[in-house]
């Protein structure tokens, strides 16, 4: 007759009176077994050698069982809390008597495994004699990573992968604790219903609540997809896991300037899908390189160029007192970002796309610091005009739309009519020309589009007519005019452009049209 021993593992959850047949090592039993999901229903039975999940409500304890055959057995047991930590104790045979009253801060997911041949079971993969993570290389948002390989791979040919995370909080101690932090928002992510025993094997993952203010529980109110179970939801957390195969060395990018960043590295046997986790380590990212600030001088337009999510740093002092402030921005290609301070106060902060003034209130003796931003599709250029006496513009005034309206009744083999908007301010519109291969794509038209390009750089043969006109109308603010000359069969680019009063130009979007072949 075999003796029995009983490990008692507690976990702080409630006694249950129920017996039940407890798995050995006898292989082929336990095999049997773990595939009989019956077998572990409303179970609290550990396997050998194997790892299972669970779930543990906070303040309600639980125990496990796991048997040993002989005397003298060894005995390893591994309990790894997934979002909180946990009190656990091991007992021998009898229950103990005294039993705490404290246990997980709140509800959490963990893993326990039990084994009772340590020595050749070797499920976890291994570390090496150095277990830590090394930053190799730091810049603004860059931060490269190495550590030594797992003697899992290198000496016992084990396959295994490393599991990289990044996060601005805290080290993780295992990966269970990561995936349960990824795992809050996911609507699948779902826990048991307080009171109701379930299988471990039944759910592999598990979300946690973020109420730790109450005792009791809870739950949201619309329909569960299956009984006894309820989704929690979460706020989603800033935490980045990228699996990157046996490399052993990571360069984490993307990150933000003047940040500390926690990395931690995992080995995970991709037979078993346990993990070990390295020493993390942190580092914070270098400051942005300081850019020199450009002075603006009052009424005078300074050309400014701006790199893809680059920034640039200008300051306006005026020299006098001053009632009010007007910048006038010109963005010439794609919107740029500006955010005017006075003296260390935010004023302003919008994005600007082709002309735009701002009007601010001005304040003795104040200091302007504007920050211009580019955005992500590519480098921006723009003019910025500062003055405490607005009295003219010195950037013209544009409607709204300003595309050139091309008629395809009235072309011609020789010629094309074309329309375009104005505004109630009387500027000069001058007109230009210039013969395009037929094959005349979009990437040239978008070089084409740079409006703070004047007709200063523009060959005088290419010159069509200048011309003044306004309108008190704003529904009459029309003009258009037929561009002769042309040859039948050719395409031409169009381009308009308005000249306000301090010499400032600024083009319309640019127009292709095609002379007719035939007439």
């Amino acid at each position: 007759m075999v003796l029995l021993h009983w490990c008692l593992l507690w976990l702080l959850f409630p006694l249950s009176s129920r017996t039940q047949k407890l798995p050995t090592r006898d292989e082929e039993l336990f095999q049997m077994q773990i595939r009989d999901k019956a077998f572990f229903h409303d179970s609290s039975v550990i396997p050998d050698g194997a790892e299972i999940s669970s779930y543990l409500f906070r303040d309600t304890p639980k125990r496990y069982f796991f048997v040993v055959e002989e005397d003298n057995t060894p005995l390893s047991v591994t309990v790894t809390p997934c979002d909180a930590p946990l009190e656990w104790k091991l007992s021998l045979q009898e229950l103990p008597e005294d039993r705490s009253g404290e246990g997980s801060e709140k509800d959490t997911h963990f893993k326990v495994y039990a084994t009772t041949t340590p020595e050749s079971d070797q499920p976890y993969p291994e570390l090496p004699y150095d277990p830590r993570v090394d930053v190799t290389s730091l810049g603004r948002t860059t931060v490269t990573l190495a550590w030594k390989p797992s003697p899992t791979a290198s000496l016992l040919k084990q396959p295994i992968q490393y599991c990289v995370v990044i996060n601005k909080e805290h080290n993780f101690k295992s990966l269970c604790a990561v995936e349960a932090k990824l795992s809050a928002d996911d609507a699948f992510m779902m826990a048991p219903k307080p009171g109701l025993d379930f299988s471990p094997f039944d759910f592999a993952h598990f979300g946690f609540p973020s109420d730790n203010s109450g005792k009791e529980r809870s739950f949201q109110a619309k329909p569960s997809p299956k009984l006894g179970r309820h989704v929690y939801s979460r706020p989603k957390v800033d935490i980045q896991k990228i699996c990157i195969g046996n490399k052993n060395i990571f360069t984490v990018s993307d990150l933000k300037p003047d940040t500390q960043y926690y990395f931690d590295v995992f080995v995970v046997n991709i037979n078993s899908n346990m993990s070990t986790a390295y020493v993390g380590t942190f580092a914070r990212t270098k400051e942005e390189a300081k850019q020199k600030t450009v002075e603006l001088k009052d009424g005078k337009i300074t050309d400014v160029f701006v790199k893809r999510k680059g920034a640039k740093f200008l300051r306006f002092a005026p020299v006098s007192s001053h009632q009010k402030v007007t910048f006038f921005i010109h963005s010439c290609l794609d919107a740029v970002q500006i955010q005017v301070r006075r003296d260390g106060k935010l004023l302003l902060s919008q994005n600007v796309e082709g002309i735009q003034q701002f009007q601010l209130r001005g304040k003795p003796k104040a200091k302007y610091l504007v920050r211009l931003k580019g955005n992500k599709k590519g480098a921006s250029m723009l003019k910025i005009l500062a003055t405490t006496r607005p009295t003219k513009q010195s950037f013209p005034s544009l409607p709204e739309d300003t595309r050139i309206k091309a008629f395809d009744k009235l072309r011609t083999c020789s010629s094309a009519t074309v329309a375009w908007l104005g505004t109630q301010e009387r500027n000069k519109f001058c007109i230009y020309k210039k013969e395009v291969d037929d094959n005349y794509n979009e990437d040239q038209k978008k070089r084409e589009q740079n409006q703070c390009l004047g007709p200063d750089i523009r060959k005088k043969s290419e010159k069509v007519l200048c011309k003044y006109f306004h309108s008190q109308n704003l529904q009459k603010a029309v003009t258009t005019e037929t561009i002769k000359g042309l040859q039948p069969g050719k395409s031409y680019l169009l381009d308009v452009y308005v000249i306000g009063h301090g010499g400032h130009s600024v083009k319309y979007q640019s127009k292709v049209v095609k002379t007719r072949k035939f007439c």
